[in-house]
């Protein structure tokens, strides 16, 4: 009787041990597939990556070339994230601190961007509009930029559209109560100066970016800078 209970208590203990294991494996096979998904740039915890979304693009007989995502850190990458806000949708953010500019969706829910913003000297804040929308915009250079740089005076009629031009594939134009602010969201062919302070005051994104976010954005739409 003795070894008999000993068995059966030997072999609970057998039992409760490869119960134990199951649940392990299931646990790691969970966590496995979780990182994969993590690392594949499909999904973050609250978030929704476009990583994917770089890649060559024709627009408007342009061919924007693939932009080397991989070398830009993942938090500047388009991404659909949880972003509390009382502003309407249609609404842009900008949060100059941290590089991230936000189109407001409703319902708690954002689409950020990484962006490049001001140098010091040329940083700004407040509430503007979208006046105008333009793709493959000309670039003037301020008369003043014209002063500090004296190159580009060549370009003080314009520079014609492409992709060296500064504003990229698309601009969008700040205005105020005292009209044109001379501040743009524009695209950039630099996507290495993105998540950077480095430009001259206007709000600078990767160029598959600015088409993205321009789709999204409304002519009147309000910008807030902070």
């Amino acid at each position: 009787m003795v070894k008999e209970k000993a068995a059966d208590s030997c072999r609970d203990q057998l039992g409760w041990a490869s119960d134990l294991f199951m649940r392990m494996k299931s646990f790691a096979i969970v966590a496995a597939l979780a990182l994969s998904t993590t690392i594949s740039g499909c999904s973050t915890i609250g978030s929704r990556l476009f990583s994917n979304n770089y890649g060559a693009v024709t627009d408007a007989g342009y061919q924007l070339p693939r932009i080397p995502i991989e070398k830009v850190p993942a938090k500047y990458h388009r991404q659909e994230v949880n972003y509390d806000t009382r502003e309407k949708p249609g609404t842009i953010i900008v949060d100059t601190q941290n590089k991230f500019l936000y189109f407001v969706e409703g319902d708690g829910r954002a689409i950020r961007y990484g962006i490049g913003v001001g140098r010091e000297g040329f940083e700004w804040h407040g509430t503007a509009r979208i006046a105008i929308k333009r793709e493959w915009p000309t670039w003037t250079p301020p008369s003043q930029m014209i002063k500090r740089q004296p190159e580009l005076a060549k370009f003080a009629g314009g520079m014609d559209p492409g992709l060296k031009n500064p504003l990229g594939a698309r601009a969008m134009y700040l205005f105020n109560r005292g009209g044109d602010m001379g501040y743009r969201l524009h695209g950039s062919p630099e996507w290495n100066s993105i998540g950077k302070a480095m430009s001259s005051g206007c709000i600078r994104l990767m160029n598959q970016d600015i088409i993205d976010l321009y789709d999204r954005t409304s002519v009147g739409a309000k910008v807030i800078v902070m």
